[in-house]
């Protein structure tokens, strides 16, 4: 560290302790870390709940807010809370508080709300002094036995009260409910399942200690949303995520189409993804609607009440409801990714990210320590009622000896300890016994309870001994929990489908989210591009910078693709609508793609996925390449052609007919059939023309039928069939003759 800088004098020096920094933000920072991921994000694996939610749950009991008993002020239960059990803010108590009384966002409530606690909409709940609440049945599985030490308990913040470390847990909280939160380095989010379905897996479990989660997710197909949807994973991928404890689930809203007479349609959204709000949603659609991203969609209408219900108007009869739909999925939260990091505190300490299979072992041994602790409770119970029971039945057998110490004895008690050889709580018992109680059916009564205790405990005591009957009892207790939230049941019915994504045309949905307007495709010498609205015929008007001419331009549509193809023999991909406009001269082509600086725009042409190009380099070397293969799905664009400096690419044509006409620097012209050219998706090519020096001037494809045709510089048009052709007519790579009489001096066959 080098030499320690005091702080300078102020006076009072003698607290003043100078302190490494480096070590002092690592332990601050290090206690600050373990404080949120132990007492604020990670939820326990055994009652799936944070802190905050377990206190205000526990808050609620102990004020005795029962399902059955009135509502309270919500702002009551949040006083109660801070102030004996959670030393935070009352607004993110009360936040947790209307959270667990949501049901879009809790699939099984655990606080029964009144009042307005928010909605889909994403409008937050009212004022904690307007709304009031109760627990609910589920709540109330949470804490079954907490009365019984059936958990431990620890002092709260002040050390004037105690709370529970974690619940009693009856119910499957963690993946019932799900969670989500963001720590120091580590976050969790596990989507909210079905309680029927848990607990069918869980019985299988108990049976089946070693159960795969392939086997487990027979019985828990995927996650189950409060708000529904369709879950569109393959089961592979939900396998893979409940295996491993990470992954994802893509979820889609649910929809279907409502016939309006004469072949008209509109789609209806009854369910939309989980945590989406229905209002940012639609607003987002309609963003994308005005900026003309939605060319299928007319128009979208929220009609919703309680339910949802939000109407799609496609903008003709003939527009297929799949692509529309698959596009809006594509472009929003109509289809969103949940995703799934089990990363839970194990045993209530340690924060690790577990598998499907190890929470719910977890949570059935939290079930069956907590059945343990009951059942020795209950015993220590047995056992006290059954020594003054063995009292009262010795009082009863003597009871004139009993009235005649009591009434001629000073101290009662050690005489009749001594006389009975009773304990001190016998005795106790005895002299506190109402006169009233000394009718002989007492005595009956009893007997009868001291029988059926001693049967009780020896039952306890025989549970306790054997394994196999805590695990009996566990799965009655779970089987019990299944009844009460089968999927017969409103609350219990499964809500989120799984569906497979309909196989939908990749290049249909593209087309469907692109407005279909005609433009001119403009390409200068020197690589500006730019896109002009409507189909220019004259090209002439066209200005350029200073120094710079047209090298291509071309008619397209803003749904095609545009194809460019460099002198370095790479192909780049441009979509019509990414165009810059026709304002100005364009922008650089650099700018757009990944050119090299020594490689210029050799061509550009709209794609077309069933034609195919002859592509051909400076040295005569080409080949036939397939447009689809020209492709280029980045930036970086697509090698097709290998050529090095100073050789280049320097001709594409389209490939058609049976023959291929090629004609020299040196003007001599070769005829060859098309068959000799390999087709391929890259390389160098064949030799095409053998020349002595020079290089390749002009290649054409065409149908020896229709004959071999050019035009010279005067426009004249020249064809040569089949017979006259013949002198040309060779192989692949040879020399060729001198180009027949009127052939063009240019050396093109386009003058």
């Amino acid at each position: 560290m080098g030499q320690e800088i005091l702080p300078p004098s102020g006076g009072d020096d003698d607290n003043i302790q100078p302190v490494d920094l480096k070590a002092a933000l690592e332990q601050r920072y290090l206690a600050y870390a373990l404080s949120t991921i132990m007492h604020r994000a990670l939820p326990d694996v055994r009652d799936g709940l944070k802190p905050v939610h377990r206190r205000i749950v526990y808050a609620m009991n102990e004020m005795g807010l029962r399902p059955t008993s009135a509502f309270r002020k919500c702002a009551k239960i949040v006083g109660e809370v801070m102030g004996n059990y959670h030393p935070h803010g009352d607004q993110s108590i009360y936040d947790a508080l209307a959270r667990l009384a949501q049901d879009f966002s809790q699939r099984y409530t655990l606080v029964n709300g009144q009042g307005n606690f928010g909605n889909i909409d994403g409008d937050s709940p009212a004022a904690m002094r307007y709304t009031e609440s109760k627990m609910t049945a589920v709540s109330e599985l949470l804490l079954e036995g907490i009365d019984q030490d059936a958990v431990d308990f620890r002092d709260t913040y002040d050390e004037s009260n105690s709370e529970p470390v974690v619940l009693p847990g009856a119910f499957p909280n963690l993946l019932a409910n799900g969670s989500s939160g963001i720590a120091v380095g580590m976050a969790t989010s596990i989507p909210s399942h079905n309680a029927h379905e848990l607990c069918d897996a869980a019985l299988h479990l108990i049976k089946h200690p070693d159960a795969t989660v392939e086997k487990l997710v027979e019985f828990i197909p995927g996650p189950d949303f409060p708000t529904g949807g369709i879950i569109i994973d393959s089961r592979d991928s939900i396998i893979e995520s409940y295996r491993t404890g990470r992954g994802g689930f893509r979820v889609r809203a649910k929809w279907q189409t409502e016939d309006l007479g004469r072949g008209g349609y509109q789609i209806v959204i009854t369910e939309i993804p989980f945590q989406v709000q229905k209002s940012r949603l639609i607003e987002k659609i309609a963003e994308l609607l005005i900026a003309r991203k939605l060319p299928l969609l007319e128009d979208i209408r929220d009609e919703s009440a309680e339910d949802i219900r939000v109407v799609l108007v496609p903008k003709s009869r003939s527009v297929d409801p799949t692509i529309l739909m698959e596009s809006m999925f594509k472009l929003t939260e109509l289809e969103s990714r949940f995703p799934l990091n089990m990363n839970v505190l194990s045993m209530g300490r340690i924060p690790r990210v577990m598998a499907l299979n190890e929470v719910l072992k977890e949570w059935l041994d939290h079930r069956r320590e907590v059945l343990q602790r009951r059942s020795r409770f209950r015993l220590a119970a047995i056992d006290k009622r059954l020594e003054i029971l063995g009292g009262l039945l010795v009082a009863y057998l003597n009871i004139d000896e009993v009235i005649r110490i009591i009434r001629e004895e000073d101290e009662p008690k050690p005489v009749m300890m001594a006389r009975w050889d009773l304990t001190d709580n016998q005795v106790e018992a005895i002299l506190n016994m109402r006169l009233r109680a000394l009718r002989k059916l007492e005595e009956f009564e009893i007997r009868k309870e001291f029988d059926e205790l001693t049967k009780e405990k020896s039952e306890i005591e025989a549970l306790l001994a054997s394994d196999d009957k805590q695990w009996q009892t566990v799965a009655w207790e779970i089987g019990e929990v299944k009844k009460k939230f089968a999927k017969a049941t409103e609350v219990g019915r499964r809500r989120t489908q799984f569906a497979d994504a309909p196989e939908a045309d990749e290049e249909a949905i593209q087309q469907a989210m692109i407005e279909k307007e005609p433009i001119t495709v403009v390409i200068s010498e020197k690589g500006w591009i730019r896109a002009l609205k409507g189909h220019i015929a004259d090209t002439a008007t066209l200005t350029f910078k200073e120094g710079d001419g047209l090298k291509v331009a071309f008619p397209a549509q803003t749904t095609d693709k545009i194809l460019i193809v460099t002198t370095g023999g790479k192909a780049f991909t441009l979509g019509g609508d990414k165009l810059p406009g026709g304002r100005g001269h364009g922008e650089p082509l650099r700018i757009m793609v990944d050119m090299d600086n020594d490689q210029a725009v050799l061509t550009a042409f709209v794609h077309d996925p069933a034609r195919k190009q002859l592509i051909v380099s400076t040295a005569g070397n080409g080949f036939v390449v397939a447009e689809a293969e020209l492709i280029a799905n980045t930036r970086k664009g697509k090698q097709i052609m290998n050529v090095a400096l100073p050789e280049e690419t320097q001709l594409l044509v389209p490939v058609g007919g049976d023959h291929v006409a090629v004609v020299g620097e040196n003007r001599k012209l070769l005829v060859f059939p098309l068959a000799q050219v390999p087709e391929m998706t890259r390389g160098k090519g064949v030799r095409l023309q053998r020349y002595k020096d020079g290089g390749i001037s002009d290649v054409r494809c065409f149908a020896m039928s229709d004959g071999l045709v050019w035009e010279d510089s005067a426009g004249r048009t020249f064809t040569k069939n089949k017979d006259e052709l013949a002198e040309w007519l060779g192989d692949r790579a040879s020399a060729g003759r001198t180009v027949p009489k009127g052939f063009p001096r240019s050396g093109k066959f386009a003058g």
